[in-house]
């Protein structure tokens, strides 16, 4: 009787430690299942985060602030102020030429028969075609003076194809005219409702031959 009790208490034992080993399996392997699911998670958090991007003033514009004189001259005045400015500034230079060059004739305002005279009584004779409307790496172009002569109080009308057929997006246009006796007028402000775009600025009336020193000290004042 003692041998069977103490043949069953023995086998008690030994079922007792079984089970008390199957329990703890399985809470090792939550462990080690909770412990790899944190590691994941933290690698793909870090491999997912977006990278840091320059800000944006290590990136500036395009634009590299270059300045552009564009000009028209049909007797040359505008254009010896045009050379001033653009010397005054650092700035390139564009001049603007009709495909029909104006004489002296055409530019006879007392002439009613005159070229000049007729295109000022019809105005669907002032489209008047360039040679060239398009400027290199015009993108580069921060800043562009724009030069004229006035005929009856507005800008020469071979501008007008210059400024339509460019896009003044994102650039600062600065007009300037000469004339004998008529004042700026309303010449800056047509052609910029003719441009549509840009960022027009308060424009100058010099006299047909300004001064060096005027011109100069205009364009200092602009602090371009």
């Amino acid at each position: 009787m003692k041998k069977i009790l103490s043949i069953a208490l023995c086998m008690f034992m030994v079922f007792g430690l079984a089970g008390c080993g199957g329990d703890k399996h399985p809470n090792d392997e939550a462990d080690t299942t909770s412990k790899t699911e944190t590691e994941n998670s933290v690698t793909e958090q870090e491999m997912s985060a977006p990278k840091e991007m320059p800000s944006e003033t290590e990136h500036p514009t395009d634009g590299s602030g270059k300045i552009l004189v564009v000009y028209y001259s049909a007797s040359g005045n505008t254009k010896a102020v045009a050379e001033i400015v653009a010397e005054a500034a650092g700035a390139d230079l564009f001049e603007l030429t009709p495909t029909e060059i104006y004489t002296s004739e055409d530019l006879d305002w007392t002439d009613e028969d005159s070229r000049v005279s007729r295109e000022h009584s019809d105005e669907s004779l002032r489209d008047i075609p360039l040679t060239e409307t398009m400027v290199a790496n015009w993108e580069e172009y921060d800043t562009v003076l724009i030069g004229y002569p006035i005929w009856w109080g507005i800008a020469a009308w071979p501008v007008d194809g210059f400024i339509s057929a460019n896009d003044f997006t994102g650039k600062t246009v600065i007009p300037f005219c000469t004339s004998a006796s008529s004042g700026f007028g309303e010449s800056g402000e047509l052609l910029e409702e003719t441009a549509g775009t840009g960022t027009w600025l308060e424009g100058k009336r010099f006299s047909s031959r300004p001064s060096e020193e005027d011109v100069r000290s205009w364009v200092d004042g602009l602090a371009l």
